[in-house]
């Protein structure tokens, strides 16, 4: 049976930890920049020891106010220097995968692409190359993008078969000004983590599967045969569950395979 990852913030952990070990769940845990801040080795160690039913990790990197395609070489060493944290505490964790925000906004670089681009190129290069010593894969998430140029073009660039995508169905459904096929067109090859919520367009609600109006069929169904992550981003227990029944429906359905 597929058994996704579950989305849930580093301080929050601990106030759900019976419900996490109660139904062992896989986790993707958040990092923020708060935790980081106050997190040290013992700390994680901890962590480790209290998640001894042994689940699957995937993490989530810190992204407010981070760019790593930042013109400003200030502003893209602090993002470094977030990132760099995640990697060592995945030294000790050993996640699967690390999900990061691209930082790119059309308007922000006045649509010249390729500004953003260069700098990210020399960003993730050696982030990526440490990350593959280690064993994990890192995975670039749509967040504003409203077509999947951008990341198909970082992707391309970096060449590399540990630095993939993460799809975001909400952000798509939200941001999107092309189809859904489109996108997947574009990155199914790159593929390598979904962030699983809905919406109904009005707001990034992070409601549970089949809540809003995003099209689950044709994802699932278009990716039925890559091997990638699948995490629930819903942002309660009701809805967790709700969504993991809903996942194990398209199983039974033969839309996803488990």
């Amino acid at each position: 049976m597929l058994s996704p990852h579950i989305h849930v913030p580093y301080e929050k952990i601990g106030d759900y930890i019976q419900f996490i070990k109660q139904n062992k769940l896989n986790l993707e845990i958040y990092f923020n920049s708060n935790a980081l801040d106050s997190i040290d080795t013992d700390s994680i160690l901890k962590l480790k020891d209290i998640l001894d039913y042994n689940p699957s990790l995937s993490f989530h990197a810190p992204f407010m106010d981070l760019s790593p395609g930042a013109i400003d070489s200030k502003v893209r060493n602090a993002t470094i220097e977030r990132f760099t944290h995640i990697l060592d505490i995945s030294e000790i964790l050993k996640p699967k995968t690390i999900v990061f925000h691209s930082g790119y906004e059309k308007w922000k670089y006045a649509l010249k692409i390729d500004l953003w681009l260069g700098k990210s190129i020399e960003t993730w290069k050696p982030l990526n190359d440490r990350a593959k010593n280690l064993g994990i894969k890192i995975a670039i998430e749509n967040i504003f993008e409203d077509e999947p140029t951008n990341l198909k073009m970082l992707v391309e660039s970096i060449n590399s078969d540990n630095f993939g995508i993460c799809f975001d169905a909400g952000h798509c459904n939200l941001f999107s000004k092309v189809s859904l096929k489109e996108w997947l067109k574009a990155i199914k090859p790159y593929i390598i983590e979904l962030h699983l919520h809905d919406n109904n367009k009005s707001a990034d609600q992070h409601l549970s599967i089949g809540e809003g109006n995003f099209d689950f069929q044709t994802l699932f169904s278009e990716l039925k045969n890559n091997n990638c992550i699948y995490t629930i981003e819903a942002h309660t227990k009701e809805n967790v569950l709700k969504s993991i029944e809903r996942i194990k429906g398209y199983i039974q359905q033969g839309i996803v395979i488990s």
